[in-house]
């Protein structure tokens, strides 16, 4: 059992989904933070100066605090703001993730060289050939 489970880590798919995920964490930072720290601001700025991530709504009586921090420490609330970021969050890196791959199969296609012509086919088969179809005719 030992020797199958060091046969499936040593798998190349295996070990590329381990260091994806590995990325995909750090990427994900880097991502919240654009988004947090550098787009929503603008967005922000542009529809008002409002902050998303402290929209909310209540969901308990007596939920009067302005920040969605403090209103959480008061009860239930719904987050909207705080989804809207997240969902934001998602199209940057799904668009980012697109052009990579997208940039990757580019290069994929012009690094694979043109197929070879296939080889002639043998003089008694291509004589063959001949006669059948001349027979045909």
């Amino acid at each position: 059992m030992l020797d199958e489970f060091k046969e499936f880590i040593a798998k190349g798919n295996v070990m590329d989904l381990a260091v994806g995920v590995i990325i995909g964490g750090a990427f994900g930072g880097i991502v919240k933070s654009l988004t947090d720290d550098i787009i929503m601001p603008i967005v922000g700025a542009i529809f008002g100066g409002f902050d998303f991530s402290d929209y909310f709504l209540p969901l308990a009586s007596g939920i009067d605090a302005p920040t969605l921090e403090a209103a959480r420490e008061q009860g239930a609330v719904l987050a909207y703001g705080s989804f809207f970021t997240q969902i934001i969050n998602f199209l940057i890196l799904a668009w980012i993730i697109f052009m990579m791959v997208k940039a990757v199969n580019n290069l994929r296609r012009k690094e694979e060289p043109a197929p070879a012509a296939p080889p002639a086919p043998p003089a008694d088969v291509q004589l063959l050939t001949e006669i059948r179809d001349l027979l045909k005719k």
